[in-house]
């Protein structure tokens, strides 16, 4: 197990290898994403290798979930440390910097879980997060990838070498702010929370019943991990029926959701989601509008669905979820895919 400091270290390492990533992508997305595949899987023993991959149409590459058990693909905590950073490159080629310290926390806070926990809740390990690739790396190349673990799953697809799907995306946060110790009031969501908490305290006394659908928030994000995510009712306040102020913290907050990924990616799925029109996006919200108190919000149009929860361990466990309702799983281009390209049977 890591001690603090050497997870430290593994935090900054991992920031500046995505710093140097950044400074030097000169490639599209899908491109950064085969060559940093490629050199991490030429890096594995065939034993490794075996772990880490599978058919692009295996049933695992949909077996998605957040919380903590056992997981198929090559764990962290297997790999040498030559073959860590080839790891973290990977991870890095679809992130924004924003989006990378995200998931390089929310890793680190299994062994804040472990010192809470002493040892009496699941097993909490940092390096318990896996790598899994599915199908054959490659510049115009159909295949998939994802890292998971605890409170973390991050599914990409790649279409033709040109084409990425990013959902279905999960982030949590246990504790949402630690209290306690050296780390104390680190909040690694905090901007998903905060967001969201402005804009329900900013409704007028006429949206508010509008959008407020329930003073109990539910337990869990109402999707949880279930394969294919649907629109939920009620709908909650429009955009388009928000002052020009509200409309904007709307936006902020769906921003900070999307652009966790490289803006060339985050870019497309903005343009994705502002193209459904502002009476057809939604916010709404269940439980408290007080901080420290169970609380739950969505926001979602024809295309897509973001859901955030944080009501267990006394309201500080926050899950945060983005799906794409025609697109997760690269779905609605593998279908396209399969239409116009020729396959064996």
């Amino acid at each position: 197990m890591k001690s603090i400091p050497e997870l430290r270290t593994f935090l900054v390492v991992g920031l500046l290898l995505h710093s140097t990533c950044l400074f030097l992508r000169a490639h599209s997305p899908a491109e950064d994403m085969a060559e940093a595949a490629a050199n991490f899987l030429a890096a594995l023993t065939p034993e490794q290798q075996a772990k880490a991959t599978f058919d692009l149409k295996h049933e695992e590459r949909l077996n998605w979930h957040f919380i903590p058990r056992e997981r198929q693909g090559l764990p962290f905590k297997e790999l040498t440390p030559a073959q860590r950073p080839l790891a973290h490159g990977l991870i890095a080629t679809a992130l924004s910097q924003r989006g990378y310290l995200k998931v390089a926390t929310i890793m680190s806070l299994e062994q804040i879980l472990l010192e809470l926990e002493q040892g009496k809740g699941p097993k909490r390990d940092p390096e318990l997060y896996y790598l899994s690739i599915f199908g054959q790396p490659g510049a115009k190349a159909t295949w998939a990838w994802r890292v998971e673990g605890h409170h973390l799953s991050l599914n990409f697809t790649v279409v033709n070498g040109q084409h990425v799907s990013v959902t279905p995306s999960f982030f949590g946060s246990n504790p949402g702010e630690v209290r306690s110790g050296p780390r104390k009031g680190l909040r690694v969501l905090a901007a998903e929370e905060d967001l969201a908490r402005q804009l329900v305290q900013s409704l007028s006394e006429e949206q508010k019943p509008v959008a407020i659908y329930t003073n109990t928030a539910p337990s869990d994000i109402i999707t949880s991990a279930d394969r294919k995510a649907r629109l939920l009712s009620p709908d909650g306040l429009a955009l388009g029926k928000m002052t020009k102020p509200q409309a904007d913290q709307l936006w902020n907050l769906i921003r900070e959701y999307v652009y966790r990924y490289r803006p060339e990616l985050a870019d497309q799925d903005l343009k994705k989601i502002t193209a459904a029109g502002p009476d057809k996006i939604f916010f709404a919200w269940a439980g408290s509008v007080q901080p420290g108190q169970p609380h739950y919000y969505r926001v979602q149009g024809p295309t897509f669905l973001m859901e955030y929860d944080n009501t267990q361990n006394n309201a500080n466990h926050i899950h945060a979820v983005w799906r794409d309702l025609q697109n997760d799983f690269g779905e609605d281009l593998l279908r396209k895919h399969y239409e116009q390209t020729p396959h064996q049977k």
